[in-house]
């Protein structure tokens, strides 16, 4: 692992290690911030910095003011870290890398489980991650936004994901998942795809997408006819992906209005921006999508048949499904990774060098003051 090291790190970190060599090692302590607020994720990457001490055999000696879970402000430092010059200068890219879009994650992911404590959700982020080593940060992540979801507002949170190398960040032996389009296609219709399914896992649970020909509310009404003891057991359920294109089977503006306005109307008479309108009486996966599949679900009987949303599900789209008391049992989502790829800069100073305290104009902010105050109901 650390041969690779110097090939991945920046060449004026590596100059300074060779500089260093030449006149002398020195004790510095690193301030480690990130420019908007977060929620602290740091478990990797502290991992990953404990395993390259160890095997290059140096002490290092981490002050986390923020521990895992907890909201941080902008510019606050997560921690200090402190050691030998010599041997942390190298480390700093890599160590960067593994901080910042963690937390920005952890961050989205509380905010939507808090918009939706009602619902669960599953992390389905893997197919947009650059790589295994995102994927792994972005499930570290979403476990720990939806840990502190529970504790500050008892939401449900992020109940699996859907691979299995990174299942266990949400307690799960593996990861969670029933079809794709693709099988749908290949069955030639969205019931045979359902009957294939079941064939094939008979004892368990089954979740059907019902958008791919564009009949959301016949195909989902026909695998519940073609399933009924399935569907009183509570064991199907619907996913509803429709694209942001078109609307869902059966509507349009005014009846999406419409259906708001029989279970819903509260949320579209007071004042909405063109953005949340979109989500509640849009194309797409839209609050009236959904109310409209739980009525004419409910309405053949098929009340414990559950519903599952996606496409597009980030901390906005989720506030205004919580306006409109969407009917969710799960969001399938991989929105809560960073959207703005900026925001997700960690960085560090050197703010003391053998116990004096020194660092670059402007970052006197970062200089270690006392402890953190215990975290409140923030």
């Amino acid at each position: 692992m650390t041969d690779t090291i110097p090939t991945w790190t920046d060449a004026y970190f590596k100059r300074t290690r060779d500089v260093i060599g030449k006149f002398g090692d020195a004790k510095v302590t690193y301030a480690v911030f990130m420019r908007r607020p977060v929620v602290s994720a740091p478990r990797l990457a502290l991992e990953w910095l404990k395993r390259v001490a160890k095997d290059r055999d140096f002490e290092v000696k981490v002050d986390l003011r923020y521990a895992e879970g907890r909201w941080v402000g902008a510019g606050e430092a997560l921690m200090y870290i402190s050691g030998s010059f010599y041997n942390l200068v190298e480390l700093e890219t890599l160590f960067l890398q593994r901080l910042g879009p963690a937390c920005v994650a952890a961050y989205n992911a509380f905010t939507m489980c808090t918009e939706l404590p009602k619902a669960a959700f599953l992390a389905m982020d893997a197919r947009h991650c650059a790589g295994m080593e995102m994927a792994e940060l972005m499930a570290y992540a979403a476990s720990v936004g939806s840990d502190r979801a529970n504790r500050k507002a008892n939401a449900i949170g992020f109940i699996g994901n859907a691979t299995d190398a990174t299942a266990h960040y949400f307690n799960q032996p593996k990861g969670f998942g029933t079809m794709p389009h693709a099988l749908i296609g290949y069955a030639g219709s969205t019931l045979r795809a359902a009957e294939m399914y079941h064939e094939t896992f008979q004892d368990e649970p089954m979740t059907v997408l019902v958008d791919y020909f564009g009949k959301e509310i016949t195909d989902a009404l026909a695998v519940a006819n073609r399933f009924p003891d399935v569907a009183r057991q509570g064991k199907l359920a619907i996913r509803l992906d429709t694209l942001g294109g078109r609307f869902c089977e059966g509507l349009d503006p005014a009846e999406s209005y419409a259906v708001l306005e029989r279970h819903v109307p509260q949320a579209i008479r007071g004042y909405r921006t063109e953005s949340e309108l979109r989500h509640l009486i849009g194309p797409g996966v839209s609050a009236a999508a959904l109310w409209k599949l739980r009525e004419s679900l409910d309405a053949a009987g098929f009340d414990k048949v559950r519903i599952v949303a996606s496409s597009g599900f980030g901390p906005e789209k989720c506030r205004v499904m919580s306006l409109a008391d969407a009917p969710i049992d799960v969001v399938g989502t991989g929105s809560y990774l960073p959207e703005k790829w900026s925001e997700t800069y960690a960085t560090a100073d050197i703010v003391e060098y053998d116990g004096e305290a020194r660092v670059k104009v402007g970052r006197e902010f970062l200089l270690r003051q006392g402890e953190v105050a215990e975290e409140t109901d923030d």
